[in-house]
């Protein structure tokens, strides 16, 4: 087993920088960089000083930095250099634990993220135990009780949420439990004189700006899971060790917890160790809706604002925590099932 973790762990190199090779390529040849960013700014300045005036040619106005200022640009953003020998300089300085400088806020990409993973993991978190806390037993129950009264009201009611992505659910959350009837808040994380507040007000208010992103952050994997939990179940219930275990006097409730439940939870727990990117990642338009300032809404506004380094240093954090997932996944099913002997 221990050569195999060896192995597993080796392979992360080259996926790791296959991975960062093609983003970093596809940001150099992306329009709309910080370089083209700058000229646009300095567009609008000149327009505003020109006042509308037809003073100085449409060539001019087109064109405000001269050649040797875009050169000077390229040169500070790194843009001067061959694609590969401006990666070796970007990987060399991220094995130095230097992620770069975000082009837009001139600030450290690294304290950038570090002040937004705490959001991110405190609704990852909630999302996890919530998904996995009642999805698990909403799938036993519904595998117990198949085709009945339950099991399909249930089964249209999970449908229908996962149809809706969880955006749009937020919005409409928005609208009608924060717009309309003011239950909720409309965005953010705590209002805005929470530093005033005592220590329960406070709790109370940080619990009141998470119930909407939370109910649309768990929404997408709900469905998923609880149906993988109900079949995996049913699948192992109707088996000949369960039959047979039933068939010697064995109580219907023991044959499904003693014996078919933990062969369940193989394929959920292939999963688990994934989902630790997606806990730290957090969901780039769900936190745009609700205005949370976590690593999800700074993701969406790089690739918006074509802040690159901030692109890639997510990308980096994102990359490493889903290959390690991977890893862990193969150690919760060892855990779950002790038939898996990794060669």
């Amino acid at each position: 087993m221990t050569a195999y973790f060896i192995r597993r762990l080796l392979l992360i190199i080259p996926t790791f920088l296959g991975i960062t090779v093609m983003v970093f390529v596809i940001t150099r040849f992306v329009p709309g960089g910080p370089i083209e960013r700058i000229i646009a700014q300095a567009q609008q300045m000149q327009a505003m000083e020109g006042g509308g005036s037809a003073a100085g040619s449409s060539t001019e106005q087109s064109q405000p930095l001269s050649e040797d200022q875009i050169e000077e640009l390229k040169k500070y953003y790194g843009f001067d250099k061959p694609v590969l020998i401006s990666y070796a300089v970007w990987l060399g300085k991220v094995l130095r634990g230097d992620l770069g400088t975000s082009t837009r806020y001139y600030d450290p990409v690294w304290s950038m993220i570090r002040e937004r993973i705490p959001i991110s993991l405190y609704f990852g978190l909630l999302s996890l135990i919530l998904i996995y806390g009642v999805c698990i037993p909403l799938g036993i129950a519904k595998a117990i009780k198949h085709k009945s009264y339950f099991d399909n009201i249930s089964s249209i009611t999970v449908f229908i949420g996962y149809a809706v992505p969880g955006w749009v659910v937020g919005v409409l959350m928005l609208v009608f439990f924060a717009s309309q009837w003011e239950i909720f808040p409309l965005g953010g994380l705590v209002s805005d004189d929470f530093e005033d507040f005592t220590l329960m007000a406070k709790i109370a208010d940080i619990a009141r700006h998470t119930v909407l992103p939370l109910m649309a952050y768990v929404l997408g994997s709900f469905t998923v899971m609880t149906f993988l939990m109900k079949n995996t179940l049913m699948d192992n219930l109707a088996s000949d060790y369960v039959r047979t275990a039933i068939a010697k006097g064995l109580p219907f409730r023991k044959a499904v917890f003693r014996h078919a439940f933990r062969n369940s939870l193989i394929p959920i727990a292939t999963s688990f160790g994934n989902n630790i990117s997606i806990i730290l990642s957090g969901s780039f338009l769900i936190e745009k809706v609700f205005n949370i300032n976590g690593m999800g809404l700074l993701g969406y506004e790089s690739v918006v604002e074509r802040d690159y380094p901030v692109v890639l240093g997510i990308l980096v954090i994102s990359s490493l925590l889903f290959m390690i997932g991977n890893i862990l996944s193969d150690i919760c099913v060892a855990i779950v099932d002790p038939r898996v002997k990794f060669e």
